[in-house]
């Protein structure tokens, strides 16, 4: 199901998402039982996972700035590019930049990349790592090929991609730069939430094209899935 929310400013495109991210965050953590260990000890935590690129960085720098319990966030990435977290590539550094400051300096960071690994080994430690956990909340972005997070469908790994149970892939994207890093698509069904963030009419016909008829893309996969809820906050410009 997609629920279309529609902005005519970024402004308050961004202000209106935090608070909806906020709200689910919170929403999460009064679910479930307190933490036995934590940064926060017996306190609730809660996993957001954000998308990395130009289009979210009004929004990530907003978001840092929210009154929220940060010190009970634990904050991931939806995906990353595999390059080392001093390139301007990096969501990674995307992340620290924007979002990581101010109130939200307080959360914990779990990065998705270590470029002194070997991508498929490091792959392989993410899958087996039980201290990842699921998002509850996760923040989309989309390209106009209709991929989110890193799920291309021209990659040799698309496939793999979008059948697989493991949480996480190695992506090689035909026409983009970089190998990446992605939650699957497995995964990000299984998130709490999921919100998708979009600008520009281009992008718009893009999400609609997907809804109305089964593409090979990855926003496609995720519309038509009936036990997937997908709220878009969508800008005019």
């Amino acid at each position: 199901m997609i629920e279309l929310h529609t902005f005519d400013d970024p402004h308050t495109q961004a202000n209106a998402l935090a608070q909806a991210v906020g709200g689910a965050l919170q929403a999460a953590r009064a679910q479930r039982p307190p933490a036995l260990a934590s940064v926060a000890p017996n306190t609730p935590r809660a996993t957001l996972a954000v998308s990395g690129g130009s289009s979210p960085r009004p929004f990530l720098q907003t978001l840092s700035t929210q009154p929220f319990p940060w010190a009970c966030i634990d904050v991931t990435l939806v995906d990353d590019r595999w390059v080392p977290d001093t390139d301007a590539a990096s969501n990674t550094r995307l992340v620290h930049d924007t979002l990581l400051q101010h109130a939200a300096s307080a959360a914990t960071f779990w990065p998705l990349t270590d470029t002194t690994q070997a991508l498929e080994a490091h792959v392989a430690a993410l899958n087996a790592d039980t201290r990842r956990a699921l998002p509850d909340v996760a923040v989309l972005g989309m390209g106009e090929d209709g991929h989110t997070a890193s799920i291309f469908a021209d990659a040799p790994e698309w496939q793999h991609a979008i059948s697989t149970s493991q949480r996480f892939v190695a992506v090689h994207p035909g026409n983009a730069p970089h190998a990446r890093i992605s939650w699957s698509l497995s995964a990000l069904k299984q998130t709490g939430r999921l919100f998708l963030l979009i600008a520009g009419q281009r992008k718009l016909e893009v999400l609609q094209q997907a809804a109305a008829a089964a593409q090979d893309n990855a926003i496609s996969k995720l519309a038509h899935d009936k036990g997937v809820r997908l709220d878009v906050y969508w800008c005019t410009h």
